[in-house]
């Protein structure tokens, strides 16, 4: 039996397309921006000045890397239901156009870093000090997947 050839170049195509047009309809999403949560365990008797560290030197930092468009934004949150008492009493978010904001993060905030906390042993002892007041638990990246 024998086939045309625009016969089998008609059905080929046809099956590219339905193909096409499935791959097209299957994702429903969209990525988003992408934000860094970190758990923090605050000390007992240090709530006030953690508090005092996040509204001066960590808010002038994040907030000149907001207006250079590193970061979209920034959220600090409370926690007020520990269930155990590893769990965290504060969560920041830190948010990211998306991924590829990430790289060569260090090399874009350290500018902003150095002018905002000073030389790089200012902030080494700041950091001990920080060490202090809290413990992180831990951190993670997310991606929202903004729905079509």
């Amino acid at each position: 039996m024998k086939i045309e050839l625009p016969k089998l170049l008609l059905a080929a195509s046809l099956i590219f397309i339905s193909t096409i047009a499935a791959a097209q309809e299957a994702r429903v999403y969209t990525e988003g921006p992408v934000t860094h949560i970190s758990y923090i365990k605050i000390k007992p008797g240090m709530y006030d000045a953690y508090l005092k560290y996040l509204d001066t030197d960590y808010k002038q930092l994040l907030e000149e890397a907001k207006k250079q468009g590193i970061i979209l934004d920034y959220k600090v949150f409370q926690t007020n239901e520990a269930h155990v008492a590893s769990d965290p009493d504060m969560v920041l978010f830190v948010t990211y156009k998306n991924m590829a904001a990430l790289d060569s993060l260090y090399e874009r905030m350290e500018p902003l870093a150095a002018k905002a906390l000073g030389s790089r042993q200012k902030r080494a002892d700041a950091a001990v000090s920080r060490e202090a007041m809290r413990d992180v638990l831990g951190d993670r990246y997310i991606r929202e997947l903004i729905l079509k």
